[in-house]
């Protein structure tokens, strides 16, 4: 048993549902007592109520930060850890100059191992318990993010990355040996401690309709297993695919006319997205990850929130990494505030509480994983991030004068970074402090 004393912030109730405004949409407490036991809440309540129930049990202060749920990040690039901030291009000008060229250079094992290293260590950094990951083209360098990720005993899905066309040739596989190589990967990782596999195709773009057909192929023979890929990013792109599949409605229908749509289904970005294409993907119970910064940072829109919301489709929050400006889902909730700001009434005026919600538990829902973590409700596992930032800096006045939980809310999206995530649990285990890691092997089943 674990005893902890802290202020809390999180949202079990989604706050798009009703007033955005109502301050109940947030859960907070200055002087809350959480106790976890085998890595689940059991126990919540005032600090005062809680600590005279467990009088002679040790109690962990988290006072001087504010104790969040672990955050969760629906789409972001393994291989693209080393190409963030190659700014001005356009994404198809952007992919075959920086990252392409990056992600060839995964085939080397040991390079791969390396770009795992660092890719996992920034998300515990940034405070990220739980991803959607974009993995790699080579199945040993998925087999390297999946075993680094263990590591930690991070939520991470994921899973190797297929295109058959309109890439470079070395990321090029044909359809029969992409079913095949995602099956054996998916038989190693899927289920594996805190690992699920996902199908993932790079985009319609670079996958013909037998790539597609092998997804699904490769989706039906894994119970549970996810799909991912991306739609509508980028107006080239977007008139590309429907010059490829002249016969499909749209882009979503590239994939949904495979039967690759639906509640495990979530789709990166979705900013060019017909009325039609929104019904479909709120008809399958599919998710969409907006990654506002990618988005901006590559000139590629601004995202119809509003638009999506009304037709029914999960939101959730992507940091797309290499186009984008970095892991942290605080930076990427804040960039959503400003687009949507931008759009006006068709855009979503979205508060501190919206921001976290999409951050945490709107992110887990998306993953289907909102039974588990999203928020610091008993019952849930522990994943959590203390935010504790460094004395004399903007954020540390900033929340040293403030009125309200919400406002300090406000000022942690605003502000926080990488260096104020101080701590990191995931189910009760402590990952990250100070700066020490977790070095815990978990391997997947053997190879067949």
């Amino acid at each position: 048993m674990t005893l902890f004393r802290a202020r809390v912030l999180d949202t079990p109730e989604d706050p798009f549902v009703g007033d955005a405004r109502d301050p109940s949409h947030l859960r907070a407490g200055e002087d809350v007592g959480i106790v976890v036991e085998g890595g689940t809440i059991t126990e919540r309540d005032d600090f005062a109520v809680v600590r005279a129930a467990h009088p002679d049990e040790a109690v962990i202060d988290l006072r001087d930060g504010w104790l969040l749920p672990g955050l969760v990040d629906t789409h972001v690039h393994y291989p693209q850890v080393r190409v963030i901030g190659a700014l001005g291009m356009p994404l198809l000008e952007w992919l075959e100059r920086c990252a392409l060229p990056e992600e060839q250079r995964l085939a080397d094992a040991d390079y791969a191992a390396e770009v795992a290293t660092e890719f996992v260590g920034s998300l515990v950094a940034a405070g990220t318990t739980t991803a959607l990951v974009f993995g790699s083209h080579f199945p040993a360098a998925v087999d390297a993010l999946f075993t680094e990720a263990a590591r930690y005993g991070l939520r991470i899905t994921s899973g190797l990355v297929v295109s058959d066309r309109g890439l470079p040739e070395p990321l090029l596989v044909d359809p029969r040996r992409a079913a095949a190589d995602q099956a054996a990967l998916a038989v190693r990782w899927h289920g594996v401690g805190r690992a699920r596999y996902a199908v993932t195709p790079r985009f319609s773009y670079s996958a013909s309709d037998a790539m597609l057909d092998a997804c699904a192929e490769a989706a039906a023979s894994v119970p549970g297993a996810w799909f991912t890929s991306h739609v509508n990013e980028n107006p080239a792109e977007v008139a590309e695919v429907g010059r490829l599949f002249r016969s499909a409605e749209h882009y979503v229908d590239t994939y949904d006319r495979h039967g690759l749509l639906g509640p495990r289904s979530v789709l990166a970005h979705n900013v060019h997205a017909s009325d039609a294409e929104l019904a479909v993907l709120a008809a399958a119970g599919s998710a969409v990850a907006h990654c506002p910064s990618s988005n901006s940072a590559l000139g590629s829109g601004l995202f119809p929130m509003r638009r999506h919301l009304d037709h029914g489709v999960t939101v959730a929050l992507g940091s797309d990494v290499g186009a984008g400006t970095g892991f942290s889902m605080f930076k990427e909730g804040l960039q959503a505030c400003f687009v949507q700001g931008l759009l006006g009434a068709e855009g979503v005026a979205l508060s501190a509480a919206q921001l976290l919600w999409l951050a945490t538990r709107g992110g887990a829902r998306a993953l289907g994983l909102d039974d588990q973590v999203g928020d610091l409700s008993v019952g849930r596992q522990f994943d959590a991030i203390c935010v504790r930032p460094r004395g004399g800096t903007a954020l540390d006045i900033g929340l040293r004068h403030v009125g309200s939980p919400a406002e300090a809310l406000g000022k942690i999206f605003a502000l926080a970074g990488d260096p104020d995530v101080a701590d990191v649990w995931v189910a009760g285990e402590q990952v990250a402090a100070a700066g020490l890691r977790r070095a815990a092997p978990v391997a997947g089943r053997p190879a067949r």
